[in-house]
């Protein structure tokens, strides 16, 4: 029975929420907090047990620090923007509080994922004795732990790796981004970038592409190649793997409303001087696009996530898939967000539990991959991912 706090009230928030509250036994007591309280007091109301509410801007350390003293949790969940991950780490380790989130740290001023920020505060979580654990959300999270069970239960050795997340559903909407506007083309818009022979490989952004055949009627769809902050840590703690790659699928309408908007500058990420004041062009289109958290009635349709590895066991060659699918509408029915914020939040939550529950334990600084993916895989599928493990004849080229 532990005490959780989680920072950050948008869809992931929601249903880290729900899904906390669905395991007593595990959260005793959740707080949730956010900048608008109002955010976090409307996520309660949908919880048939007591959920505890409270104002944070998440930006300012010492708010943090005095919240985390008066609710006194086990863990902090952080679910809010990438860009406070540095200050809700800072924050823990003056309370001496474990930590957990599901992206790497992006400065505000540049659009570059990297675990290097982060990775930095090792020394200083060891020494207090502290977890802090990276990623805990589908990808990165799921696809790092896919990876590491694949290693351990499947292969001998893993050659290739390619991760790849589609979104075949629609809400309908003639533009619109199924998490934070902000974050989504920032990262979508940055060059492409993969890991082949020891070495990064950069491409244009959004330059390669091919097609995949998803399992279980969804079918063919364009996959684009992206860099993602997975592969940075995968590759780290499996060496052997000579090529590792990420991609994910984009329509056509989306594609050409995001070239469109480059082009005339509303993606970008630097201030404008307008009419006196700083706009952030970037910026004000997130507060013209529709809220991601109003698409989870409007989203029909499935995703479909998952690790297709390709190498060798017992001296023969092996390919194999291990993915996940979700139902938007299954979702929203459970939890009340679409299947994007879902796999994001129950990877969250299942993180948390198996800190709390001793299942996952260490001092420092740690990605997904490191720790034993047998509990978390175990977890994960009656939490709300089941998984599905396929032969393939033969890998991608």
């Amino acid at each position: 029975m532990s005490n959780v706090l989680i920072i950050g009230a948008g869809g992931v928030g929601q249903v880290v929420a729900h899904k906390c509250a669905q395991l007593p036994e595990v959260f005793s007591e959740i707080t949730l907090a956010s900048r608008t309280e109002q955010k976090c007091r409307r996520i309660a109301a949908q919880i048939a047990r007591p959920i505890r509410t409270a104002q944070l801007d998440a930006d300012q350390v010492p708010q943090t620090i005095a919240l985390i003293e008066r609710v006194r949790p086990k863990v902090v969940i952080n679910v809010a923007l990438p860009y406070q991950d540095l200050h809700i780490m800072d924050a823990c380790l003056a309370t001496g509080v474990d930590y957990l989130d599901t992206a790497n740290y992006e400065p505000l001023d540049k659009a570059k994922f990297e675990y290097k920020w982060q990775w930095a505060y090792q020394d200083r979580f060891r020494e207090r004795g502290i977890m802090a654990l990276l990623g805990s959300g589908f990808d990165p999270g799921v696809t790092n732990v896919y990876t590491a069970w694949l290693h351990k239960h499947h292969f001998d050795q893993i050659d290739t790796i390619d991760i790849i997340d589609a979104n075949a559903g629609s809400h309908g909407q003639p533009f619109a981004t199924n998490f934070n506007p902000e974050i989504n083309i920032r990262e979508i818009t940055q060059r492409g970038r993969y890991w082949e022979n020891g070495a990064w490989v950069e491409t244009d952004p959004l330059s390669v592409h091919r097609t995949f055949d998803f399992p279980e009627g969804i079918g063919p769809m364009q996959i684009y190649l992206l860099y993602h902050e997975e592969l940075e840590s995968i590759v780290r703690h499996f060496p052997g793997i000579r090529r590792a790659r990420f991609w994910m699928t984009f329509s056509e309408n989306y594609l050409t409303h995001l070239r469109v908007l480059g082009n005339v500058g509303m993606t970008r990420i630097d201030p404008v001087r307008f009419q006196g004041q700083d706009i952030v062009p970037i910026q004000f289109l997130r507060a013209l696009l529709p809220d991601p958290a109003s698409l989870g009635p409007l989203t029909r349709g499935r995703t479909c996530i998952g690790v297709l590895a390709h190498g060798s066991k017992d001296g023969k060659p092996k390919v194999a898939f291990v993915y996940n699918i979700c139902d938007h509408e299954a979702c929203y029915r459970e939890v009340q967000s679409q299947a994007i914020s879902y796999t994001t939040g129950v990877p969250a939550a299942v993180g948390a539990e198996m800190m709390l529950t001793g299942k996952w334990r260490g001092k420092g600084v740690f990605n997904m991959e490191q720790l034993d993916p047998d509990p978390f895989m175990a977890a994960i599928g009656p939490r709300g991912l089941p998984w599905v493990l396929k032969r393939l004849d033969a890998p991608m080229d």
